[in-house]
Parts: C-alpha cells; structure tokens; sequence
C-alpha cells in the first residue's frame, strides 16, 4: 500500500489545507436535489437542539426556587415545584426524542445521498480497477461502507454537540455571572468571578487533555486500516477456499490471519494505554467539577451573602458552564476517530482524483468499423518492455488468433484495449460497432442465473425460451431448471461450466466484436469446438480476436498472429 497516499490528509493539516477539503466534501450534499429536505432537517434538529438548551435553563431556574423551598421547609410550594419539575421533564422528553429522530433522519439520507456518489465515483473511469492495481489504497469497500457512515453520523454529532454547548455557554454564562457576584483577590475586585474559575479551569483540561489523547488520532487512523486488512484476509480464504484445502495451506494461512491480527492486537494495546491515562485524567477532571462550584462559593454562602437555592443555581450554571468550556474535552475520543475517518476518506478520494486526472498513455477510441493499433509499446511497472511499436489492423468479420510465448503481453494487449493498462505509448482504434470482452475467468455475479447470463444487462432482458437455447447450446442443460435460482455461482461452478456460461453470455448479448483472453482454457477440446462453432454459426460476421496458446484453436481463425520479440508478427496458418 502507498503510505504516502494513506497519509497525505494529514500532511495536508499541517499545510491548512485539511479543513479545507473537508468543507469540500460535506458542502455538495446541501446543495445538492435534495437540498430542500436536507436543510429543513437540519433546521428542525438545530431548533429543538436548541430548545434542549431553554430546557436546562429553565430547569436552572427551576433549581433555585426548589431549595430555597427546601431550605424554609415550605411544604405548599415543594409539591407545587414537583408537579412543575413533571411537566419541564416531560417536555424535555419530548424534544429529545424527536431530536434523535430527525437527526437520525438527516444522517442517513446524507449517508445515503454520499454513498452514491462515492459508488458512481469509484466505479467510473476504471477507478476501482487501477487503484486496486497500482495499490493507491487499502480497502475502498471499508471506506464507502463503514467510514461514510461514521464520517455523516459524527459531523452531525460533533457540529451540533458544539452548537449545543456554544449556546448553552452564553446563556449559563450570563446567569452565573449575574450570580456568583465578586471577589477581592489581593485588592483587586473581580466580577463575575465564577464565570472566570469556570474558563480557566476548563481551558487548562482542554490543553491537558490534547497533550495526552493527541496520539489517538493516528492510532485510530492505523487500527480502521488493520481491521479492513484482517477481514480482507479472511474473505480472500473464503473465496479460495478449495485451492487452499487443495494445498493443504491451512497452516500458512494461519501465519496470514495471525500476523494481520496482531498488527490489530499491538495497536489496539496503543490505544488502550492512551486511552487509560487520558481516562485517568478526564475521569478526574470530570469528578473535581462536582465539588469545585462548591468549594469557590463556599465563602459568600458561609457569609450568608446567598441561600441555599442561589448556591445549587450557582452550581447548576457553573456545571453548565464548564461543560460547555470543556466540551472539547468530553469529545476528543469522537474528534480523533472522526480525523481519522475524514483522513481516510480524503486519502481514497485523492487517490480518485489522481487517476482521473492522470492522462491515458496509450490513446484508445471508439470509432469505424474495425481494429488497429498504431505504434503500440506496451510496458511493466518495473520498466520492461513487452510491445515496441507494434501494428495489426483486423477488419469487419475476421477471426484473429494471438498467440505467444507466456508473459510475452498477450493479456496486456488484451487489457489495453479495455482501457485497462496504465503504461506505454500508442494507439488503438477499436469498432464503434457492439463488442463484449471475455477474460479467462468470467465474473459472475451473486443473484439469480438468469441476472448471471444477461450481465451486464438487466436479468429480464431475454425471454426464458433464449436462455434455455444458450443454455443446451453450451452443454448446461442441467441448470436451465436453476434459471430463477440465486447463488454464489462463481463457487457453484466448476472453472469449465463457468466459461461455457461465458460463451453463453456472449451468445444472447449477439456482439458484432468479440475479444477473448483464454476464454476455453478450463474447457476441453471437444467443448471448445462445439462452442466456437456456435458462435460462428449462430452469430454470423461476428469478429473475433483471441487470445490462446491451444493449437486446437487454429481452425477457427483464420488468421494468426504471434508476439515475437517485443512485435506483432503475422504467421500463415496450416491445416
């Protein structure tokens, strides 16, 4: 994996530039079609977030007249008091349901909204293929799915929280300074005084607690990265799982998930000793709070400057006050696992933008009614060299056979032509005319046999008479009953079964071009005459370039062409 690339968000704080593209990536949703909606929630959570805050004042309010009722034993307006405490608490009920409705409303219909555009994003111009390829980044299935939905639900939860207590700060401070009166420190008067115990002591917990959760951001970052790897490890024994049992590989495999795990073991104790002293510390903090509104206005109620319902008020707004000053405190553990979502969120993103901005080496079109290829170089990663100004022209109706020794780029031409090989030089012009590509190993997806053979197009394209000729035509009579059936046929299947499906395919979508890279390898011979002699004889003028090493191929095409040295050599066929 590019650690570069991982990292690069957090590079980017360091230059300013990190806010910054996180606005970039939370802005689109509110201007988006469904702006309407989106801001109508968001109005409707900041409203009754903001309510929750009367309802603390006015439960502050309510404090004071409650222990000064106390305090003169007054047992009329005690239960006066209780009966108003019920109606206070049943209305804050109220608004704290419907705040965590709406605002889990809001979260996943912008959750939804991003995972969209993130789908269409990484499966446009190729991006899930060369970033898995050119190892860009780790895990993009992780990062739409689970970081997505914690990047929405804590950017909600984080904003709001921070709007609550940016309120709740100026309308507590105005209360506490209205009551806590002033104190003489070494001659000078000071106004307000709780007000200002309250910023210190909360501005000193805030910079402690920075000091010591700090490393929690990379460390939070490092465990979402080591948990995807593990369980990547494990879905790739899952989907290997014969050849793996085939090689009596368990006992390698085992090291495998052992050391994906232990990268998780080593780093989660990280977090943990992190986690322990920054608990130690917020914990106390959090305890010292309760007694120290106390502690400062001891003196004046000593004094009996104030009763006993001015000093539980005082309290109250002192509480208040210092958990809005100290908010940051209370959030950091959700501010570090949020940096580290929008950190791999802009990583992946990034690396996005990079390949679509990349310009194609090898120019590749759509366009006239037959193949060629100009001055084509074909190279590795590490340099070498497999094509060098190679040339071939095939025209309507022909069947080329490219053949070659192993590694000498027969499938890299054939990747080239799909868009799909990020090195070289040249051109390729492929027919405007309809084509399919079939690799030596069909994808075939999870769902019902008919959505298998009809892929790409939809599963109720063809009537089920079609699908029943493809089906006897390419020898799997035995699944035309499992048409409406869904499963995991790419394990179902045996490698041959799966590229007659592939031939099947290729027979209901009826293309005028046909590119296959060792398309009947896993077939025998006998299944791979009566196969190609289908497609010959049901799909007249089919075009037809193959990829394939059999000899047994050669009566089928016409025309062959061999990668020798570096270059497309035309070589005359014999019976």
């Amino acid at each position: 994996m590019n650690q570069n690339a991982e990292y690069s968000a957090v590079n980017d704080a360091v230059r300013g530039q990190f806010f910054r593209r996180v606005w970039h990536m939370t802005t689109p949703y509110w201007r988006s079609e469904e702006k309407g909606k989106a801001w109508t929630l968001l109005i409707a959570v900041i409203a009754l977030s903001l309510f929750s805050v009367a309802i603390s004042v006015w439960i502050n309010s309510w404090y004071k007249d409650f222990y000064n009722a106390l305090q003169e034993k007054n047992s009329a307006a005690f239960w006066q008091l209780i009966l108003y405490f019920c109606g206070i608490a049943a209305v804050a009920i109220l608004g704290a349901v419907y705040r965590l409705y709406l605002t889990q409303m809001l979260t996943i219909r912008w959750r939804a909204w991003l995972t969209e555009q993130h789908f269409a994003r990484w499966l446009d111009n190729k991006n899930y293929y060369q970033l898995e390829q050119g190892g860009y980044t780790d895990n993009p299935d992780q990062r739409i799915s689970e970081d997505l939905n914690s990047f929405t639900s804590n950017t909600l939860g984080l904003g709001l929280g921070l709007l609550r207590n940016v309120v709740s700060l100026v309308s507590f401070s105005v209360i506490l300074w209205g009551v806590s009166g002033s104190i003489e420190v070494f001659g000078y008067t000071i106004p307000g005084y709780m007000f200002w115990c309250a910023l210190v002591y909360a501005a000193v917990g805030s910079w402690l607690t920075h000091l010591i959760g700090r490393r929690l951001i990379g460390l939070n970052n490092n465990q979402q990265r080591f948990e995807a790897d593990l369980r990547f490890s494990m879905v790739r024994v899952r989907e290997n799982a014969e050849s793996i049992a085939l090689y009596n590989g368990e006992p390698n495999e085992n090291r495998r998930l052992s050391g994906r795990f232990g990268l998780v073991w080593h780093n989660f104790w990280d977090i943990m000793r992190v986690s322990k002293r920054l608990t130690f510390f917020t914990s106390g903090y959090g305890q010292i709070a309760i007694i120290f509104p106390f502690m400062v206005a001891a003196p004046r109620y000593f004094a009996g400057k104030i009763q006993l319902g001015e000093l539980m008020q005082i309290n109250s707004a002192f509480g208040n006050v210092q958990e809005s000053f100290s908010w940051f405190i209370s959030a950091y553990t959700d501010l570090a696992a949020w940096r580290a979502t929008c950190d791999r969120l802009l990583s992946f993103r990034q690396a996005m933008s990079d390949n679509e901005a990349r310009v194609p080496a090898i120019d590749v079109q759509s366009q006239g009614n037959q193949l060629e290829v100009h001055h084509l170089g074909l190279d590795l990663n590490d340099g070498r060299h497999l094509l060098d100004d190679a040339d071939m022209t095939v025209g309507a109706g022909e069947r080329v056979m490219l053949s070659g020794r192993s590694g000498s780029g027969k499938s890299t031409l054939f990747r080239a032509m799909g868009h799909l090989w990020p090195t070289g030089h040249g051109r390729i012009v492929l027919p405007a005319a309809r084509y399919l590509f079939l690799p030596q190993k069909p994808y075939l997806p999870i769902g019902s046999l008919r959505e298998v053979l009809s892929y790409p197009q939809p599963g109720d394209v063809y009537p089920n008479e079609r699908y029943a000729q493809v089906l006897e035509t390419c020898r799997l009579p035995h699944l035309i009953a499992r048409l409406d059936e869904s499963n995991h046929w790419q394990r179902m299947l045996s490698p041959g079964e799966q590229q007659r499906l592939a031939f099947a395919r290729a027979l209901l979508y009826a293309p005028l071009w046909l590119y296959m890279d060792e398309a009947t390898s896993a077939m025998d011979e006998e299944d791979e005459a009566t196969l190609y002699q289908a497609l010959i004889d049901q799909l007249p003028g089919l075009s037809i370039v193959s990829v394939g090493h059999r000899s047994s191929l050669k009566r089928f095409h016409p025309r062959h062409v061999r990668i020798e040295n570096g270059h497309l050599v035309e070589h005359a066929l014999t019976a």
